[in-house]
C-alpha cells in the first residue's frame, strides 16, 4: 500500500472513531439524564424493587458506554499530533467526557445514600417511604434509558460493578485521564455561545419592554396634546382657551 493510501485510510478511520465519540457522548447524556430522574423517586412512594432493578440496569449500560468512550478517547489524543485535524474536536470531547463523568458520579454517591436510607430489605421497610405525591412511574424513563444503543461497532465485555466499587472506578477514571493527557481545561474552546436561547429570549423580552414604553409615551403625548382642548370645529370657547393657553 502507497503511503498516499495509507494516510487516506488513516484518516477515515481516524474520522469514524471520532463520529463514534460524539455519537457515544451523546448515549451517555441520555442514559445519565434517565438515571438522574429515576433517581429523584428514591425514598418516595414511587419506590421500589421495579425502580431499582431499572436503575441498576440504566447504570450497568451507562457504565458500558464510559468504558468504551474512555477507552478510544484516551487512544485518540495520545495518537494525535499537535494541529492534527480532528484534534480540537476530540478535545471538545474529552473535556464533556469529564463533566459527565463528574456529574454520573454525583448522582451514584446520591443514590447509595439513598439505598441506605430506605434499604426496602423487608415489607415493613416501606413503611418509611415519603409520600411526595408522585404519580404515574419510572417505567417510561426506564424504556427510554433501555433504547439508547452503544455505538460500537464491537461491544466489548466490561465486568459488572457494584455501586460502592462503581464510583470508585470514576475516581480512577478521573485521575488517569488528567495524568495521561494534558488537555489544559480553559484553552478548548466552546463551538457555540453559552445561554444562547435565554440570551435570545431576554433581547425579545427587552425588545417587547420598548415598545411598550413607546406606546406609553405616545398615549402621554396624546394626552397632553389634547388637555384643555376638546377639538371640536364648534367649540369656540375652546378654541380661545387653547390660544390663550
Amino acid at each position: 500500500m502507497s503511503r498516499w493510501r495509507q494516510s487516506v485510510v488513516e484518516i477515515q478511520t481516524r474520522k469514524r472513531q471520532v463520529n463514534e465519540c460524539e455519537r457515544a457522548q451523546a448515549a451517555l447524556s441520555k442514559v445519565t439524564a434517565c438515571f438522574q430522574q429515576m433517581a429523584t423517586s428514591l425514598g418516595s412512594n414511587m419506590d421500589g424493587s421495579f425502580l431499582r432493578e431499572e436503575l441498576e440496569e440504566t447504570r450497568t449500560v451507562a457504565h458500558k458506554i464510559c468504558s468504551g468512550l474512555h477507552r478510544r478517547l484516551l487512544s485518540l489524543l495520545i495518537e494525535m499530533e499537535q494541529g492534527q485535524e480532528d484534534k480540537e474536536q476530540v478535545e471538545r470531547h474529552w473535556v464533556i467526557f469529564l463533566s459527565s463523568l463528574e456529574n454520573f458520579q454525583r448522582d451514584l454517591k446520591k443514590v447509595k445514600v439513598l439505598q441506605e436510607i430506605f434499604p426496602l430489605t423487608q415489607r415493613k421497610d416501606r413503611q418509611a417511604l415519603i409520600n411526595a405525591g408522585y404519580a404515574g412511574g419510572t417505567s417510561e424513563v426506564a424504556a427510554r434509558a433501555a433504547m439508547v444503543q452503544t455505538p460500537w461497532l464491537s461491544v466489548e465485555e466490561t465486568a459488572s460493578l457494584d455501586l460502592k466499587n462503581h464510583i470508585v472506578e470514576i475516581d480512577v477514571l478521573l485521575e488517569e485521564m488528567f495524568q495521561r493527557v494534558n488537555v489544559p481545561l480553559w484553552s478548548v474552546e466552546p463551538t457555540q455561545e453559552a445561554w444562547v436561547e435565554g440570551i435570545s429570549t431576554q433581547d425579545g423580552g427587552q425588545e417587547e419592554d420598548e415598545s411598550l414604553e413607546d406606546i406609553m409615551e405616545v398615549e402621554v403625548v396624546s394626552q397632553n396634546s389634547t388637555s384643555g382642548c376638546c377639538n371640536h370645529h364648534n367649540c369656540k370657547v375652546g378654541c380661545l382657551l387653547c390660544l390663550l393657553s
